[in-house]
């Protein structure tokens, strides 16, 4: 395997979550590919990863700038987000 398609963790972190927001190339999502088939660690990160963002878009409401997220609505996006971590 070339040691250009080889990436430390760091490296597979950082494209796993520009490749969530479609900011990564192709050749970064082979690269990232490439690793996460050698490394269980960033296979599992970037699941969770996918499963945060998931449940963010699906639970999460705008706030204004101005004003902050009620507590009891942040309680309420945490108990979710356990409830779903608990599955795996």
């Amino acid at each position: 395997m070339g040691k250009k398609l080889c990436i430390n963790c760091d490296e597979a972190t950082t494209i796993c979550d520009k490749s969530q927001y479609n900011e990564a190339s192709l050749y970064d999502k082979i690269r990232l590919n490439v690793h996460l088939v050698l490394c269980k660690y960033c296979r599992k990160y970037t699941k969770q990863n996918m499963l945060m963002s998931n449940i963010f878009s699906k639970y999460a409401t705008p706030c204004q700038s101005s004003e902050q997220m009620p507590e009891k609505d942040k309680q309420e996006l945490e108990m979710k987000l356990r409830e779903e971590l608990k599955k795996e």
